[in-house]
């Protein structure tokens, strides 16, 4: 049987008693705003890696990278408590996982190739092209 929480049973001080440590099982990673077709096949490559995500939130473009700190204790604690950085102390259980995923709020979230890709095809008309366009450039570096 499962202990389920129930949402009005965790308040700000015990929030991080029922914890599962969402927060320390991915980093993220601010991106320049992609613009062209290029830098969006940077990012196709990108989310081509498993736990590799990518997405756009009122604040920009980020890569997100699902691994868990490695300093993460069994029960969910911090061995580092004492130590650990500032990006960690300045997190704050006010907004945390447990109150919503992280792809909530997100106007953009694309967790795999296929989605980005569909994405890229209705962005750019020509997107199809942009693998003609190079193997055209590249035959011709080759022949000469």
């Amino acid at each position: 049987m499962v202990n389920r929480i129930e949402t009005r049973d965790i308040t700000s001080s015990s929030k991080c008693d029922q914890c599962t440590s969402l927060c320390c099982s991915y980093i993220t990673q601010e991106l320049d705003t992609p613009r062209s077709m290029h830098a969006f096949d940077v990012l196709l490559w990108q989310v081509a890696h498993k736990g590799v995500h990518i997405f756009k939130d009122g604040n920009g473009w980020y890569l997100l990278c699902e691994t868990k700190c490695e300093f993460l204790l069994p029960h969910n604690r911090c061995g580092i408590y004492e130590r650990r950085p500032i990006i960690c102390r300045e997190h704050s259980n006010e907004a945390c996982e447990i109150d919503a995923p992280i792809n909530d709020g997100c106007e953009l979230y694309f967790q795999t190739y296929d989605e980005l890709d569909a994405y890229c095809r209705k962005r750019f008309k020509s997107w199809d092209k942009r693998l003609e366009k190079f193997e055209a450039g590249r035959a011709k570096m080759a022949a000469r």
